[in-house]
């Protein structure tokens, strides 16, 4: 077992890495003292391969859980979705001194955080990531929120977790296309902050795509020491923190436009990483060969590296980026990078530049 620890005061908590960690999460609770009561959320597609292990877990160490169940996919990120949480919580009596437990991706993270945040004004919660994306990044750092219509994450709150528990064995039945999703999150981190973990990846890429468990172990693990590290610095994303949207900016906005349908998180955020290379080229100087670097290893990791966009499409995206939490004063600002493993926050972007990156290119989205 690897332990990355989030040192944030009296809100510090330990992220614990390892395989089979699933059936010690009631053991791991009652470390915490976290009460004898939980609501587990989970959705339609983890409920039902790992929901009863973290129950049973749960009752060996004395605490009673009441399953909750969400549909799977990014749209149940809604506050149709949260009222109807906040029914089952008050319906199953959850108290103050109760908490909740996130077993699933990071739509289900996100929304059992948010509900933890908001419920009696604030009750604990321990996140149990199951997709690779969740476990290096939206596990860690207290980020929590639902989608509105205008845009993604837009209604939310900072509430860390008390505990993150990364059970590797979980990723061993995601799909290749969830996995390679959550790759994504992996390769932004050596981009903003980490050129030696970069050029590991390059390396690594063959083993981590057939999900080699000692690499996979070692890289989720690093990537959850970046990002604590980060989050240290800057919780509440005042400025330093900023460098995690690396991409997200288009990247967002392309799921937006699309329904949060066409496009898995990863590949939205594949997308908008390598635009925001080539935004970085122009604007920071970032080297052709490392555009041509970022570009590759998305490619490697099967992930899509560009998006046909007729025009109408393009005026969409670009409305849905000046609704982005990020915007200031009207103006959309983009985190780009002078080198690998050196990334900028706050970059502003003339929009002729923005739009003649958006155009229209020979689409390389792999099939999956």
């Amino acid at each position: 077992m690897r332990i990355v620890k989030v040192p944030l005061g009296l809100r510090s908590y330990p992220i614990k890495i390892g395989a089979g960690m699933l059936a010690r999460l009631g053991e791991e609770c009652a470390r915490l003292k976290l009460g004898s009561r939980c609501a587990l959320l989970s959705d339609s597609n983890v409920g039902p391969r790992f929901a009863k292990l973290a129950q049973q877990s749960l009752a060996r160490a004395g605490c009673d859980s009441v399953l909750i169940t969400v549909p799977a996919g990014e749209t149940a990120k809604s506050l149709k979705t949260v009222q109807t949480g906040y029914n089952q919580l008050a319906a199953h009596r959850l108290e103050r001194k109760s908490f909740i437990v996130a077993l699933g991706g990071g739509v289900v993270g996100d929304l059992a955080g948010f509900l933890a945040a908001t419920y009696l004004r604030g009750i604990a919660f321990v996140q149990v990531p199951t997709t690779l994306l969740a476990q290096v990044d939206s596990s860690v750092g207290g980020k929590v929120g639902v989608n509105l219509k205008a845009g993604k994450n837009l209604v939310g709150a900072f509430h860390q977790p008390r505990l993150v528990l990364c059970d590797l064995n979980t990723l061993a039945t995601l799909p290749k296309r969830e996995y390679r999703s959550g790759l994504a999150e992996v390769i932004k981190y050596g981009v903003i902050r980490d050129a030696v973990f970069f050029r590991r990846l390059e390396r690594a890429m063959p083993k981590l795509l057939r999900r080699d468990p000692r690499v996979l172990a070692e890289v989720v693990a690093h990537c959850c020491k970046i990002k604590a590290e980060v989050v240290l610095k800057d919780e509440t994303e005042s400025g330093l923190r900023a460098i995690l949207n690396f991409g997200h900016t288009i990247g967002h906005a392309l799921e937006a436009v699309s329904h949060y349908g066409k496009y898995l998180h990863g590949e939205a955020i594949a997308i908008g990483q390598v635009a925001a290379a080539r935004l970085s080229q122009r604007l920071l100087g970032l080297p052709e060969r490392d555009v041509e670097r970022i570009t590759n290893l998305f490619r490697r990791a099967g992930l899509p590296t560009g998006v046909k966009l007729n025009v109408s499409q393009r005026q969409k995206v670009l409305a849905a980026m000046k609704l982005d939490k990020k915007v200031s004063g009207g103006e959309i600002k983009f985190v780009l990078a002078g080198r690998i493993g050196k990334a900028r926050f706050g970059c502003p972007v003339p929009a002729a530049l923005l739009e003649q990156i958006l155009d229209p290119q020979p689409s390389t989205r792999n099939n999956h």
